[in-house]
């Protein structure tokens, strides 16, 4: 996967960022990692979402 982002994000240019946010699972407690590719100018509206 991380060979498909890289490789996206170079064709893409370099307006996108690869953001990974720790999310807590309500269930069990335990946290899991959400990885997306946003454009740099909505970085910070996808981490402040919960």
């Amino acid at each position: 996967m991380a060979k498909k982002v890289v490789a996206t994000l170079q064709t893409a240019g370099k307006n996108y960022a690869k953001v990974i946010k720790m999310v807590r699972s309500p269930k069990t407690g335990a946290y899991t990692f959400k990885e997306n590719v946003v454009h740099v100018e909505q970085v910070k509206d996808y981490l402040s979402k919960k």
